[in-house]
């Protein structure tokens, strides 16, 4: 079944390379932690054979990937949903799926809320892109958007609220130029409206993100940690690995980082253990020819030959977004990160 198709070769020599080099440089020589290293190593090993020698330069085969991959974080998000209302059989049934105990709700089929952050991330612009480029009915294009405000209201996950928001704002001025203002208007009008008479008065009954706040302590705020980690990446500017110390010996002392927790910024991070030289150029190396692809397909943005494209092209953008507020990523191969990336180096 495995065959190469059309006498493409393999694709990926050059991303394999940066990937490899980096995740080897963040988790081998950075956090010392060999399982890790090989854990991802077989992780973007695998997606890269799928890609290459599975789907190829089939289109068919691709796009059937994408919607079993999408309609599995869908399935997950369902369960998350779910969750609350059933909560020892929902739980059993996301520990036989995981094959291990439940750590953290609410996660979907996801071990921790961060891994199912980025199952979220990449799932909901998809949605909703979708319904708007394959002109789908408006009941459906409703309902789209009503689950995707679910998901993430449930999901507790402000990060993914904020790549969905960009995304989906930045499709629509792309593809609907200025009547994107009044779609926007009238979406945030209906938002305020549905806030102030539905949502702000009902808050305390279940979980959701506009209650996260009260669960969280003043040490754990995204900005105090990410100035933190700035102070440390001032301290060792040319990168961790290079003065031979780990996260461990540079913040024994600081009372912010005292539960062993990070800034939470996973590109800050890869920057703080790798330093801004080999960093940035490792980034720019990963990131060039995604941000090529993008911006061919944002400029065919109403061609129907690029409406798959395009949602994943959004689904992609977000996925990046939600990585400046948890440490996993591309480079971690993170649940949907790698695999949303997968074939967009072919």
């Amino acid at each position: 079944m495995f065959r190469e198709k059309d006498g493409l070769g393999f694709l990926y020599k050059r991303e394999l390379l940066l990937l490899g080099g980096a995740i080897f440089l963040y988790n081998a020589i950075g956090f010392s932690d060999y399982m890790v290293f090989m854990a991802n190593t077989l992780c973007i090993g695998m997606c890269a054979l799928y890609f290459n020698y599975f789907v190829g330069a089939d289109k068919e085969r691709f796009t059937i990937s994408v919607y079993i991959f999408f309609a599995l974080l869908t399935f997950s998000s369902i369960v998350m949903v779910l969750n609350p209302f059933y909560l020892s059989e929902i739980n059993n049934l996301r520990s036989m799926l995981m094959g291990e105990p439940v750590v953290q709700s609410p996660s979907g089929i996801a071990t921790y809320q961060f891994n199912f952050g980025y199952q979220l991330a990449a799932l909901v612009p998809f949605l909703l892109i979708f319904t708007l480029v394959f002109d789908k009915a408006l009941v459906i294009k409703i309902v789209s958007l009503l689950a995707c405000l679910l998901f993430i209201y449930l999901g507790m996950q402000r990060s993914v609220f904020v790549g969905f928001v960009f995304s989906v704002f930045l499709f629509l001025i792309l593809y609907y130029n200025y009547k994107a203002i009044f779609i926007v208007v009238f979406a945030v009008c209906a938002a305020f409206v549905f806030y102030t008479y539905i949502l702000k008065d009902n808050t305390d009954s279940y979980n959701n993100i506009l209650t996260k706040n009260e669960h969280n302590m003043e040490e754990y705020n995204r900005s105090t940690l990410a100035a933190e980690n700035l102070r440390i990446y001032s301290d060792y500017p040319y990168g961790l690995i290079f003065y031979g110390k780990d996260w461990s010996d540079v913040t024994y002392r600081n009372e912010v980082f005292s539960s062993g927790i990070t800034s939470h910024n996973a590109y800050l991070m890869f920057l703080t253990y790798v330093g801004p030289f080999l960093g940035l150029g490792i980034l720019a190396g990963l990131y060039y020819k995604i941000s090529k692809i993008i911006i061919n397909a944002f400029r065919n943005v109403k061609k129907k030959k690029y409406a798959l494209m395009i949602c994943l092209c959004c689904s992609f953008i977000a996925v990046s977004i939600n990585s400046l507020s948890h440490n996993s990523w591309l480079v971690s191969a993170n649940g949907p990160t790698f695999s949303c990336i997968s074939r967009f180096c072919t």
